[in-house]
């Protein structure tokens, strides 16, 4: 079992898969994109499936994968059919775009990996173009109300970004009052490849609830699990629920159960502080599951207490593009 020095038990891990994307999302990267990384820093697929053995034997119990888009990845579901066999894993997770996952959602289902985050930070054709910089908007819809039809549990991820796509948040939420999905508004963080810097934004948790609260005066909150970093709310007679998570004011920092992992293989025990090791170079140049074991241990050992505390002794985190620490 892993538990921090904190005494928090740490049983999610978030397996970032590549950092390529087939967008460009203003918030997430310049327009002509990043340094990605070659394919040999990568890990292979079966690699990740045997790291995922590994952690689950160390009392993971639930595995994000995220990227980058993961799906630009054509062996992606290589690892798809390792860890729907993994004993002890109860949670398979997937965040998309959703540009790309349509010829898989059969075996997806097939295999019982049902939950999906997508990222769409606009309902609105024009302003979803504008934020990701392409034209694929018919096919994240048309991806999406296919998830939803054949019975995913689908959470829409919605970054609010200041005088560009908040007057898409009312809009966006109406697909809760029609669909058994949940809308969860995120803040935004200043992990964008250097492109923008700021130290305080418009759009936090409070006025979001504040702006919903204007059009949905009534909406209540509910029972969430102590390690979610989303607050849930229902507004009556809406089939689904709304969320909003706190990414920049961090409230959630206390009950973090979560570790990333890289695409390149870098253990992240806390999203705003430097890596605390390569697991893919230890796992290339050891050969040993109990090496590879012990280093994630004694990384998970030496975590901040709170984002604040890790950005403290990491000033250039925001340097970072959201593509290359793991979504």
């Amino acid at each position: 079992m892993l538990i921090d020095n904190h005494g928090r038990k740490i049983n999610y891990v978030r397996l970032a898969v590549t950092d390529r994307c087939n967008l460009r999302c203003n918030y997430c990267m310049p327009a002509e994109g990043i340094n990605f990384a070659k394919s040999d820093k990568l890990f292979t697929m079966q690699e990740l499936g045997k790291l995922s053995e590994l952690l689950v034997d160390q009392g993971v119990d639930k595995i994000r994968i995220t990227g980058g888009e993961p799906f630009v990845r054509k062996d992606l579901m290589v690892l798809f059919r390792k860890l729907s066999k993994l004993q002890g894993l109860k949670d398979i997770s997937v965040t998309t775009n959703a540009t790309l996952i349509g010829p898989y959602i059969d075996e997806l289902k097939e295999l019982g990996i049902l939950n999906m985050n997508i990222s769409m930070d606009a309902i609105n054709r024009d302003t979803f173009e504008r934020i990701t910089r392409r034209n694929q908007y018919d096919t994240v819809y048309e991806n999406l109300v296919r998830l939803i039809s054949e019975g995913f549990n689908v959470r829409i991820n919605f970054i609010a970004l200041d005088g560009q796509n908040t007057q898409d948040i009312l809009p966006m939420l109406e697909l809760a009052k029609h669909y058994n999905v949940s809308v969860r508004f995120l803040e935004e963080m200043p992990f964008n490849g250097g492109s923008k810097k700021f130290q305080s934004i418009v759009w936090d948790y409070k006025k979001i609830l504040a702006h919903i609260a204007d059009a949905y005066p009534d909406y209540y909150q509910l029972e969430s699990p102590k390690t979610s970093t989303s607050i849930n709310y229902k507004v009556p007679g809406f089939k689904g629920s709304f969320g909003v998570i706190p990414s920049f004011s961090r409230t959630f920092c206390g009950s973090c159960n979560r570790l990333r992992i890289s695409a390149t293989g870098d253990v992240i025990t806390c999203l705003y502080g430097k890596p605390s090791m390569n697991v893919r170079d230890i796992f290339r140049r050891e050969k040993s599951d109990e090496l590879v074991k012990q280093h994630i241990l004694e990384a998970v050992g030496s975590r901040a207490k709170t984002g604040f505390e890790a950005q403290k002794k990491y000033q250039g985190v925001f340097d970072n593009s959201m593509t290359s620490i793991g979504g």
